[in-house]
């Protein structure tokens, strides 16, 4: 894996690396656990159904068939283990999680984890939204978008869709403000999203391709509140793609990184999976040698010191991303100077989409690869507490069910 994927358990190993913990037993809400036997897959204790939105319930499932997948189709045999599996945003030490705080909060309410594991995104399998599907389908159609419009003919806009209501304790206002700067604004492309909700027909009202006009948007009519949005692959159309955080992390970051498009987000405040590949070049070392854009640009406030630690700055030349002001006050300077150089813009561009779809980042082979690695790696360091051997009496032979009972 390590001859494919370089670097890709970076940040699992380093967790690894602290050493033992126990693992508890969950009672009642708590997060499901199961077990690794025989290269199969049981479930020991699931929280219900009901106590989960539709969405996370539609995570665990399909989180849990992917680790059944890296299973029966590893060529070598898996170590026995329990683990838990946290499908909700907010991650801790003892359970697989989507991702981890790069660095804390100004106010402290969401310390750095010291243990983390890192687990692949759900979409892998599925992300049942009617303009997402699937990482797989996406890839094919973004492959399609690539290969038909170069860098120079996308759309010199840069785009963004999403919930104006999710922002975390790092950058509560993050979204507002975006909402905010980039009004009315002729370079951008930015646009707020009310829901993610489908019709009684399960299709969505929301999947509209980027020529669609703004008119042809308000006339919508009212069961139309997500008109604005596009589908996911329809980003890639536009040379300049943004992420922002949301409660804690987007899940639509491993989509965006497959576009050869710039990359542009405020330093993210969220780890996931393969974050620690980006190679950001930050909008203040583009904009230095412009003094007229300098003012007030690149504020990163009083954890300016813990953000380039997490995020450590690389040269244009190198860079696969740029990181610019979490207020956005350098935004539109930003987007200025890219398109005012040409070259170094479809130079991020390219370097991103040549790591993540080129060498196999965003691919299945990556994400099965790094399930067993997650399987290898955690079983070398859990403990199980007391109890674990017997519950209410009844051996764990006889008490574990297939997961695709549950699920």
């Amino acid at each position: 894996m390590q001859a494919a994927f370089p670097d890709l358990t970076k940040d699992l190993d380093a967790t690894v690396a602290l050493g033992p913990f126990t693992l508890k037993q969950a009672q009642g809400t708590g997060p499901l656990q199961a077990r690794v036997k025989d290269g199969q897959l049981y479930i020991i204790h699931s929280e219900d159904a009901d106590a989960l939105s539709p969405e996370l319930v539609q995570a665990r499932q399909a989180s849990l068939h992917q680790i059944n997948r890296a299973l029966i189709t590893s060529p070598e045999s898996l170590p026995d283990t329990v683990f838990s599996l946290n499908v909700r945003d907010q991650p801790y030490g003892t359970a697989w999680s989507y991702s981890r705080p790069a660095y804390a909060a100004s106010a402290s309410a969401m310390p750095p984890l010291t243990r983390a594991f890192l687990m692949p995104h759900f979409s892998f399998w599925s992300w049942p939204l009617p303009f997402i599907g699937s990482m797989s389908r996406a890839a094919d159609a973004i492959a399609r978008i690539e290969e038909t419009i170069p860098f120079t003919q996308k759309d010199p806009r840069l785009v963004w869709r999403g919930s104006a209501h999710f922002n975390g304790a790092h950058n509560p206002t993050l979204r507002q403000d975006l909402l905010r700067v980039t009004d009315g604004a002729e370079w951008a492309d930015v646009q707020a999203l009310e829901s993610y909700e489908m019709d009684e027909g399960g299709k969505g009202h929301n999947a509209r391709r980027p020529e669609t006009t703004k008119a042809a948007n308000r006339d919508a009519g009212p069961n139309q509140g997500n008109a604005t949005a596009l589908m996911i692959e329809d980003f890639c159309r536009y040379k300049y793609v943004l992420y922002t955080d949301g409660v804690t992390y987007s899940g639509r970051l491993p989509f965006l990184q497959m576009c050869g498009s710039v990359l542009l987000t405020p330093p993210p405040a969220w780890r996931q999976l393969t974050t620690h590949l980006v190679r950001p070049v930050y909008s203040r070392d583009l904009l230095a040698a412009s003094t007229s854009t300098m003012t007030n640009t690149q504020e990163l406030g009083a954890k300016s010191k813990d953000i380039h630690n997490a995020w450590p700055a690389s040269a244009a030349g190198d860079a696969n991303a740029v990181f610019v002001a979490p207020d956005w006050s350098d935004l539109e300077a930003t987007v200025s100077w890219l398109e005012a150089h040409p070259d170094v813009a479809e130079g991020i561009a390219r370097r991103q989409r040549d790591l993540f779809v080129g060498k196999g980042y965003a691919s299945p082979a990556m994400e099965t690869c790094y399930w067993r690695a997650l399987l290898r790696g955690w079983s070398k360091v859990v403990r199980l507490g007391e109890g674990w051997e017997h519950k209410d009496g009844v051996g764990w032979e006889e008490y574990s069910i297939y997961w695709d009972e549950i699920v």
